[in-house]
């Protein structure tokens, strides 16, 4: 018996719904579009703090709380076929009783928005692959991941839309889709940024400019001699106390050391030096008389 519109559709096995997304998934490839499913392993979704990131910023939103689990259920059980991630857009095939569209919109972050996160993070990223993998100050993360005021987007910023005759714009494939975004910046990090419609290398320049300058040496004019040490404090240097002059002390009081470490017992015999010769008298000369004592 077909489906005619009216009532619940006919129940689809998990199995024959892939075997369907399956197939058609490789049409899809043969007409030259690069497919990409999202694939999870064991029962997190997402692993990293760009991902758990995302995905926490999704249910700390009342407005999708009755319908993420659905969502969890299907990302989990590999429904999202294809997902495709570039700026301000989403784009993504769902396996259902049908194999169903899913498209969303999200706003770029707002240009004074970005400032302050910029301006509030400054000095506090080294690298930008510290950035990427997730290895931020408490702070930083914390200011990143503000509800309505970080990175992530908030639901007023996100245009949800999907095939499915469901009537709420939150369908479980959509938000299957939503958790597969958090999956895929498991391992690209960076798409996060695209879909934004942000540079991240700007977060790294703002903390250049922000930098503390004790890295670079100090000038040549300004390294003291022993003179100049004598002249400031009042001290009489002895010859040759000038900055290298404790170079050669240092090194003595060293070498002491170590032989002290070593008992006496173990220590090598010490060189002797030979004397000087005595001079020879001449032949028929006599000894000098020692004076009297």
């Amino acid at each position: 018996m077909g489906y005619d519109g009216w009532g619940w559709r006919p129940y689809v096995s998990v199995a024959e719904r892939r075997r369907k997304a399956a197939r058609a998934m490789e049409k899809r490839k043969k007409q030259g579009y690069a497919v990409s499913p999202v694939s999870i392993e064991g029962r997190a979704i997402a692993k990293t703090f760009w991902g758990k990131a995302w995905c926490e910023n999704l249910e700390g939103y009342s407005d999708y709380e009755n319908r993420l689990p659905r969502g969890r259920t299907y990302v989990r059980n590999g429904s999202v076929v294809d997902l495709q991630i570039t700026s301000g857009e989403i784009h993504a095939h769902v396996s259902g009783s049908e194999l169903y569209k899913v498209a969303l919109k999200v706003a770029p972050v707002a240009k004074q928005q970005w400032k302050s996160i910029c301006k509030d993070c400054a000095g506090a990223i080294d690298s930008l692959v510290e950035l990427l993998q997730g290895r931020l100050s408490k702070g930083v993360m914390e200011r990143i991941c503000r509800q309505k005021l970080g990175l992530f987007p908030s639901p007023d910023e996100i245009q949800l839309s999907c095939s499915c005759p469901d009537w709420a714009d939150m369908c479980k494939h959509v938000a299957a889709v939503l958790y597969g975004i958090g999956a895929r910046l498991d391992h690209q990090p960076e798409l996060l940024f695209r879909l934004r419609a942000v540079d991240e290398a700007e977060l790294i320049a703002h903390a250049g400019k922000a930098a503390p300058l004790a890295k670079q040496g100090p000038a040549a004019g300004k390294i003291l001699g022993g003179e100049d040490l004598a002249g400031i404090f009042g001290l009489d240097m002895a010859p040759g106390a000038g900055p290298d002059a404790g170079l050669a002390g240092r090194k003595t009081a060293k070498r002491k050391r170590a032989e002290k470490a070593v008992p006496k017992g173990k220590r090598g015999p010490k060189k002797q030096t030979p004397a000087a010769p005595r001079p020879k008298r001449p032949a028929g000369a006599r000894k000098s008389p020692r004076p009297a004592s």
